[in-house]
């Protein structure tokens, strides 16, 4: 079965980019008939809130993406410490002492150089007397993962095809503080072989971290006898940019609760962020099976995705086009029914736009300044307007006959005097809406005008 995770820290809000990853890996997960796991990476106990924790699965839920399943890494600790133990009595962790001014030191050295800035692995030059003696000063080490540097690290990754790293060029990963926390590498391992997680799409800025962490999945299955256990495949999606093209830090202010105050969809949000970065052209499609069953990998390009504010905002206004009025009721202002709705939803660009709109009907609307000419023609509309079936394109006929007006001097006075606009909903629904008593005291007020 495939089965992916979405694993946020909850340091913070969700943000698009943070929405996107968790879109993609639902949809892999939906498409396969898999699972699609909910992982809190709350390890970091000092920035971790749990008014966060409540907002990512709020904020999932807005987006009608629930997960099968949720673990929370900061209920897990013996399971890290476990595999943290299995490492060491294989070697492939050990202790460092050096401050972080050091090893900035050493960087600086290196970059000089002309060399790699990785860690020069000092720390295994020391000796036992040495360890004892910086752990005599009150220094607490911090542990590194030991890299095998004799094995290259290859993968086929699902968006960028074949990968390849020589591991002596990197630097063995610190996965555990000095005060004795965890940092993401080896949590997020143990998580994944025991989960069960069979794939992990992640953007292209933890290329790195994979190469890492394969030789780390390889050690741990040797190191705990996890003959079983199958190493995820994994998949890195090119990053958002801002419609300028450029990497914008307002990406990383767009959360859902922004989208949410704009009177955005979460169809529209959903929408836009499936297909963004693949080849497949992003339309308003609100069907979410539609979506799931045109994901492929083989779409994604390694080109920037790039997010464009007035694109989603144009297939929430097509989305909204289409909505039904029972999917709204709950949202439009007191006395707009299906009619209602149906009368004003083709110039809505968000729901929430319905209530300015629906004031064309509820009053009080300005009255026009007119012309002579057209304050007597709105008298003589007032006079001619007869109740019925249809009584806007009743009015309309009569007043083209009795004054041999067509075209825009026929309907825009009267348009003005009915709504105060010069635009705005077909007046074929409005005007059955406003009402025959208010139509003709609106027409009469224009008519008086000055």
């Amino acid at each position: 079965m495939t089965v992916t995770r979405f694993a946020p820290s909850p340091t913070g809000r969700l943000h698009v980019g943070n929405i996107r990853t968790a879109l993609h890996n639902w949809m892999l997960a939906r498409k396969a008939g898999g699972r699609f796991l909910l992982r809190i990476d709350d390890t970091d106990a000092d920035r971790s809130r749990e008014e966060y924790v409540e907002a990512i699965r709020d904020d999932l839920a807005w987006l009608g993406l629930r997960p099968d399943g949720e673990e929370r890494q900061s209920e897990r600790l013996p399971h890290y410490e476990a595999a943290f133990e299995s490492l060491r009595e294989a070697a492939r962790v050990y202790p460092c002492y050096e401050t972080a001014q050091e090893l900035e030191l050493k960087r600086k050295i290196q970059l000089g150089r002309g060399l790699p800035p990785i860690y020069d692995r000092g720390a295994l030059a020391l000796s036992e007397k040495d360890r004892a003696a910086k752990e005599a000063e009150g220094i607490a080490p911090h542990w590194r993962f030991k890299l095998d540097h004799d094995t290259p690290i290859v993968w086929e990754d699902g968006v960028r095809g074949k990968q390849k790293f020589d591991a002596a060029q990197l630097s063995d990963p610190v996965i555990r503080r000095a005060d004795g926390s965890w940092l993401y590498m080896l949590p997020s391992a143990v998580d994944d072989l025991e989960m069960g997680v069979t794939n992990v799409l992640r953007g292209e800025d933890h290329v790195s971290n994979t190469a890492v962490q394969i030789q780390m999945f390889t050690a741990l299955i040797a190191a705990q006898h996890k003959g079983a256990a199958m190493m995820p495949e994994f998949a890195h999606e090119a990053l958002l940019v801002g419609s300028e093209g450029k990497l914008s830090k307002r990406l990383g202010a767009l959360g859902c609760d922004a989208f949410r105050e704009r009177g955005i969809e979460p169809d529209a949000l959903v929408a836009l962020l499936a297909r963004l970065g693949t080849s497949l052209p992003v339309e308003p499609i609100a069907e979410r099976d539609s979506l799931v069953e045109t994901f492929d990998l083989s779409t994604f390009g390694r080109a920037p995705a790039r997010f464009d504010d007035g694109e989603l905002d144009r297939i929430n206004a097509a989305l909204v086009h289409r909505m039904d009025y029972a999917d709204v009721a709950d949202r439009l202002p007191d006395g707009m029914d299906a009619a209602g709705w149906h009368a004003v939803r083709p110039n809505l660009e968000k729901v929430a736009d319905a209530a300015g709109i629906w004031r064309l009907v509820t009053g009080p609307v300005p009255v026009p300044e007119l012309s002579d000419e057209d304050r007597a023609y709105c008298a003589i509309a007032a006079d001619a307007l007869v109740w019925g079936e249809d009584p806007w394109h009743s009015l309309t006929g009569r007043l083209k006959d009795a004054t041999g007006r067509k075209g825009k001097p026929l309907f825009l006075p009267l348009r003005l005097a009915l709504t105060g606009q010069a635009s705005g909903p077909d007046m074929g629904e409005l005007l059955p809406l406003i009402g025959e008593a208010e139509a003709r005291r609106r027409l009469m007020a224009a008519a008086e005008q000055g």
